[in-house]
């Protein structure tokens, strides 16, 4: 399982898992139902890891991604960008083969998800 984070990502989980008071926290990513393409990304952080979970260490930050997760988020890289308005994470997948407008809703090849709101 390939998950890349590249340095600017890196620093900004790191920065944020400063602010989070519990011993044991993962970066938990991967996706869910929604959006006007039929998936959408989840990251965030998490405090338990599951049966289900792959769990795998990408530079020195535990992340945590659901076994059912795996095949449509595998090589995918996880950015943050700077600008004038704020920041932000990007997600670029090479699994996903339409993705929306918004650019947090996407189609993977075989997943059907349930459209939203984007």
């Amino acid at each position: 399982m390939t998950i890349n984070l590249t340095e600017p990502a890196t620093l900004q989980v790191k920065e944020m898992l400063k602010d989070e008071s519990a011993e044991e926290v993962y970066l938990r990513f991967g996706v869910k139902g929604g959006g006007c393409s039929g998936l959408s990304y989840k990251l965030g952080f998490d405090y338990e890891k599951k049966d289900t979970d792959r769990e795998l260490e990408i530079s020195g930050i535990p992340v945590l991604i659901a076994e059912m997760d795996a095949p449509i988020i595998e090589g995918t890289t996880i950015d943050f960008k700077q600008n004038m308005m704020g920041g932000g994470f990007t997600i670029d997948n090479p699994n996903a083969i339409v993705s929306c407008g918004c650019g947090s809703s996407f189609k993977a090849p075989g997943v059907e998800g349930q459209p939203g709101n984007c």
